[in-house]
């Protein structure tokens, strides 16, 4: 491009010209490397590396400014407006260190990724087992599907639960991927089945959820749940089972059974009601009622709720803590504190899985289903 015409002290044009020459090297550098960026910037810091370019090759905002309503083009303008009166050269320099910081970042994320990668367990699919610190993480990963538990992660789950109680972990922690902790059930798990099929599935079904739900109860280490999202069903009921549950304040607890037609599972018709006391439970598991993490909290469902922006930050610190104290002694203790009921829970796991089986025969709990999937379709 034509250079611009500069007014400056003779004994500064030396240094301006080698200065302005790094820059557009440095500039041009930048564009190229922004390219190679794999993870979206977010919207402020495009608007703002925009705002940068455009003062770099063209100066000032000479643009007519946008009308009200074109919100785009509007907080375009507003960002190249914002700099002012700020130099070619100073907006070339910025917008290369900008690029820089992002560049920097994301290799230390995927440092920080592929250091976690390290203690990868493998042999899964829908689940992510990590052993990393003396935790041994068990991290729902279907998030498309926002963690709905199907067979094979019913399975899965089983095998790292079994894994992680005998390796030399000092507890484990369960959480989910994305947005949702886990929707619950898959009920996908109940299409596809044909009329002769039914009692087979449904006997299949109740012998992986009881097997399912003793690995919870025989658990032997301190076994923590981290609710990173919102919780339906099944992995809201084994929560009871849980030694500590820490939730995001945008975590929701919701068992919709008998919206679908069915009845409470992991224990929790016994659990529940011990922990909330029998009016909140039956709030729960028989009218559906929605909780709030503050709401689980206050009824003893959550051990604690921490603010979504800081939530992985301050429940690892304290994860990695516990981590720490002597293995023994936590397992020791663990045993205590669970072992006087535990042939009266898996008395009531049998008991539970057998009504469901008969309630997944019902035409109710039939009717029930084909009703959800009818509603969802229309949405």
């Amino acid at each position: 491009r034509p250079t611009q015409a500069v007014c400056v002290p003779a004994i500064h044009l030396h240094v301006t010209a080698a200065t302005m020459q790094v820059s557009q090297k440095d500039f041009q550098k930048a564009q190229e490397q922004l390219k190679l960026l794999k993870k979206d910037p977010g919207n402020e810091t495009k608007l703002k590396l925009y705002a940068l370019f455009k003062q770099a090759t063209e100066g000032p905002c000479n643009a007519p400014k946008p009308g009200m309503l074109d919100f785009v083009k509007k907080a375009k303008w507003d960002a190249w407006n914002s700099l002012g009166n700020l130099s070619q050269d100073d907006a070339r320099q910025k917008y290369a260190d900008l690029v820089s910081s992002l560049i920097s970042a994301e290799s230390a994320s995927q440092k920080k990724e592929a250091s976690l990668e390290e203690g990868r367990h493998d042999g899964y699919e829908t689940i992510i087992v990590t052993t990393k610190n003396n935790i041994t993480k068990i991290m729902f990963n279907r998030p498309d599907r926002k963690n709905a538990i199907n067979r094979q992660m019913y399975r899965e789950i089983i095998k790292a639960l079994e894994e992680a109680g005998k390796n030399d972990s000092t507890i484990a922690v369960i959480t989910g991927n994305g947005d949702y902790y886990s929707s619950g059930n898959d009920l996908n798990n109940f299409t596809n089945v044909q009329p002769g099929d039914m009692e087979k599935m449904a006997k299949d079904g109740a012998a992986l959820l009881k097997d399912f739900v003793d690995h919870f109860i025989d658990f032997p280490k301190p076994l923590i749940a981290v609710v990173n999202g919102p919780a339906i069903g099944i992995c809201v009921t084994v929560l009871g089972l849980c030694d500590l549950v820490y939730a995001s304040d945008r975590a929701t607890f919701h068992s919709p059974f008998s919206q679908l037609g069915q009845s409470p599972e992991g224990c929790s018709s016994y659990l529940f009601p011990k922990i909330m006391g029998l009016a909140k439970a039956s709030e729960m598991l028989l009218f559906n009622k929605k909780l709030t993490a503050a709401e689980a909290c206050a009824q003893g469902l959550v051990t604690e709720v921490f603010p979504d922006s800081s939530f992985q930050k301050e429940v690892w610190a304290r994860l990695e803590a516990y981590a720490s104290l002597p293995k023994n002694s936590l397992a020791v203790s663990k045993q205590l504190l669970r072992s006087m009921e535990k042939e009266k829970l898996h008395a009531i796991n049998s008991r539970e899985c057998e009504v469901l089986t008969e309630r997944w025969l019902s035409d109710e709990c039939l009717n029930a289903i084909v009703s959800f999937f009818q509603k969802k379709s229309k949405l």
